[in-house]
């Protein structure tokens, strides 16, 4: 009788121990501005913006396991097996040079081993360093017809961004167990500025404010403004352009995301 109960309590442990146990493998998060911030752009009324800096500030970065995969246009937010970084962390998009890599937020170790679909992330104003207040702070220049505007636009406007599967030319976050996978935050600044390549009609330009509005609002070729500030000097309808864009900042490579307040990062939802 004592050995078929310590036979039992040792097979009861083993299973255990098997039900507790989970592959796991290495899973990085990176933030990336793109080409559009590292190497500068044309803004669709033909300013040539070229960035010194793009800090963001990100929290509650989590990536997801979801079965069936995240819709992003749905408005929910993602449910399934997640990992998160566990960091308040403010990132300068623009470090490096023209052909930086994205930028290495975090990595988890010890992830679950499975395909991560889905991610999510807040960003909020920066509680300290340089970009203290900041969501966003966006520094540089722009040059057009012979004039130059050296700008610092400080956002601090909050956002949260639920996201699908990556978009791009390679698949991310599918994580075999043992090894490693990524997962990206991309964000698209030319949603803001336009895109000088594109035709103006574009549904991308359409809805772009452009710089224009911005360097009217320069003195002496400079531009130092927050976000209060270009409420109350940009005009209501610029003013809104400006607010309804950044709020499209967030993607995960060509893929859409939906944002709590301006809702699906898609030029128009589906």
């Amino acid at each position: 009788m004592i050995k078929r109960l310590f036979f039992a309590m040792l097979f009861t442990g083993i299973v255990a121990i098997a039900c507790n146990s989970e592959e796991t493998g290495s899973l990085a998060f990176d933030a990336n501005g793109e080409d559009f911030v590292r190497q500068g752009f044309v803004s669709k009324d033909g300013w040539e913006i070229a960035f010194d800096s793009v800090m963001v500030t990100l929290a509650d970065v989590t990536a997801y396991q979801t079965d069936p995969p995240y819709d992003a246009a749905s408005g929910v937010e993602p449910q399934g097996k997640a990992v998160a970084v566990p960091d308040v962390i403010t990132v300068d998009l623009a470090e490096g040079d023209a052909d930086a890599e994205p930028l290495r937020l975090a990595v988890i170790d010890d992830a679950p081993a499975g395909q991560y679909n889905a991610v999510s992330w807040r960003m909020l104003p920066a509680s300290d360093g340089p970009a203290a207040g900041a969501t966003v702070l966006m520094a540089g220049s722009a040059q057009k017809d012979g004039n130059t505007v050296d700008f610092s636009i400080t956002v601090t406007d909050e956002s949260f961004y639920s996201c699908g599967e990556y978009v791009g030319d390679e698949r991310k976050g599918i994580l075999a167990a043992g090894d490693s996978a990524d997962v990206e935050l991309t964000f698209h600044f030319d949603h803001i500025f336009g895109d000088g390549d594109a035709p103006l009609d574009d549904s991308l330009n359409v809805g772009a404010l452009g710089f224009d509005p911005l360097a009217a609002l320069a003195e002496n070729g400079q531009l130092n403004i927050n976000s209060a500030e270009l409420q109350a000097q940009l005009s209501a309808e610029d003013y809104e352009t400006f607010i309804d864009t950044f709020t499209t900042l967030g993607h995960v490579g060509e893929g859409h995301c939906y944002e709590a307040v301006g809702g699906y990062t898609g030029h128009s939802a589906p």
